[in-house]
């Protein structure tokens, strides 16, 4: 293992002796090496493997096609990113993948550069290549939902904050205030880290003399800049995503035993704490420590673990979905490596890497072997099993054949109804659980000048839809979607233009539970 080298090395004329020192001299090159294998396998695979994209990214594009700045649920940036991936691609297939891997890339070039100044150029790579072993960092994301849209805004304002914090320029404070004003976009919960980021500010002697200069003041007016408008939505929709995260609080708790989210945190670093015993880190080394600056590690230990820890002691008592962790961890392998890293030679970063590699391709083949099987083997069927591109064939042929304009609206169940308009050429949208206070862009007169296509599966036309449906004929497809499992039926009813319809509901269903 310590005289490992790339393969194809010496037949390419390199040096294997000198290739660790070299790339210990560059640890761009190395860090490059890893996001590039990083997006290879983790878009590569799942474009492949899955037949559909993701829930949640399903609805990012449907809710993406739209431009709203905020819906029920979460600020949309992470469907405005879904909908131009699509805009400059053509495709659902794969962009969005390759999108998800952008932001994990991002976050971990990102960490190299804060553990750089805080650590020393070694440690920030032996950090970063311990990444890959958390969980969070590799399985989940080809769900590119706001979790993970997250990540790269968190590891940003940690950075940046230091950076400010420790006197930097005034351009550090306003790139602060914008990065920080941007991540609400991403998700609320960015807010979170803002919180801890302040009292961090107030705390640290050096950071707060710096509120005596107008940057820091002036980044915050940029924040404040960037955020009004997502604070002025959020107004106007009647503060719907804290009704959302409410349900969701509800679901959770009804759902999930009451150590369940500690116990998926703790699963999720599993990886890493085997990382470190395979590389040598956690074997007590002869070579004396060289103390990292107590700043540093109150920064880390706050930044790095705090949300998270906070995070999982409130999960004892509220409903917290497992991966809203997720960004929370950026900081693990800094911190980690602020403790242990005078430990740290050429052999524990050659384990280091080897075991990065191995853990971003054996993860990735895993996931393959596991999502195929499970839709054609075990007949389990996930969100990524349906057929989404038959369905939206069939829903436009469907309508097609029953109205003379194009489909612009689609709904019923929502989530087969939005897999019915993913990949239609008329692009529809999506009319969520028939209630425009969660789909907005839908109005009664747009329901009356282009009709619908109603869609759901089952062999019944379920209660709430009859109303809608009327007399009005149903046509029933099965579709294969296992190599072992029964087809499965989708039904489709197209509603022309000019029909009367149903009053509008006031008070919508239970919000559906997501990320």
């Amino acid at each position: 293992m310590d005289g490992w080298a790339p393969a194809g090395l010496t037949s390419a004329g390199l040096d294997s002796s000198s290739f660790w020192p070299g790339l210990l001299r560059h640890p761009w090159y190395l860090l490059a090496l890893l996001c590039l294998v990083q997006i290879l396998c983790w878009t590569v695979v799942p474009a492949l493997i899955d037949p559909a994209p993701p829930g949640d990214v399903v609805e990012g594009f449907m809710w993406g096609r739209e431009w709203v700045l905020l819906t029920y649920k979460h600020p949309q940036l992470p469907g405005w990113l879904l909908e131009t991936s699509h805009l400059l691609t053509g495709s659902f297939r794969w962009p969005q993948y390759l999108l998800a891997q952008l932001t994990i890339s991002s976050t971990f070039v990102l960490v190299y550069l804060l553990a750089r100044d805080m650590l020393g150029q070694s440690r920030a790579l032996a950090a970063v290549l311990l990444m890959p072993s958390v969980y969070f960092f590799g399985w989940p994301t080809p769900q590119f939902n706001h979790d993970y849209a997250q990540m790269p805004f968190w590891a940003a304002i940690c950075w940046l904050l230091w950076r400010a914090g420790r006197g930097g320029a005034p351009g550090w404070w306003l790139a602060l205030g914008l990065v920080s004003g941007v991540g609400l976009y991403a998700k609320f919960s960015t807010g979170l880290l803002l919180a801890f980021g302040a009292l961090w500010l107030l705390s640290d002697a050096r950071a707060r003399s710096r509120l005596a200069t107008p940057w820091p003041w002036l980044g915050l007016a940029v924040f404040v800049a960037v955020a009004t408008p997502l604070a002025i939505a959020l107004y106007r929709i009647d503060f719907l995503p804290l009704t959302y995260f409410a349900a969701r609080d509800q679901w959770v708790t009804e759902n999930r035993a009451r150590l369940y989210y500690i116990g998926v945190q703790m699963a999720g670093l599993s990886g890493l704490l085997l990382v470190l015993t395979i590389s040598g880190l956690l074997r007590r080394s002869p070579a004396p420590e060289v103390p990292v600056e107590r700043s540093i590690l109150v920064y880390l230990v706050w930044m790095g673990l705090g949300p998270a820890t906070l995070i999982m002691v409130a999960s004892l008592f509220t409903g917290t979905g497992e991966s809203w962790g997720a960004p929370m961890y950026n900081l693990v392998g800094v911190t980690v490596l602020a403790f242990l890293g005078h430990r740290l030679g050429t052999i524990e970063m050659r384990r280091l890497a080897i075991c990065a590699f191995l853990c971003i391709v054996t993860m990735s083949g895993a996931y393959a072997a596991l999502r195929w099987t499970g839709c054609n083997v075990r007949g389990r069927m996930d969100a990524i099993c349906w057929p989404a591109q038959p369905i939206a064939d069939e829903a436009e042929a469907v309508w097609h054949a029953a109205a003379s304009g194009r489909l612009d609206i689609v709904g019923g169940d929502t989530q087969v109804a939005m897999l019915a308009g993913l990949n239609a050429y008329d692009k529809p949208s999506i009319f969520t659980d028939l209630d425009t206070r969660f789909a907005p862009w839908i109005t009664r007169q747009r329901l009356r000048d282009h009709g619908m296509l109603m869609v759901w599966p089952g062999h019944d036309v379920p209660p709430q839809l009859r109303t809608w449906l009327g007399n009005l004929p149903v046509k029933t497809v099965l579709f294969n979607w296992s190599r072992t499992a029964p087809p499965v039926a989708i039904n489709f009813a197209a509603i022309p233009p000019g029909t009367l319809y149903p009053a509008l509901p006031v008070d919508g269903p239970t919000l559906h539970p997501g990320n």
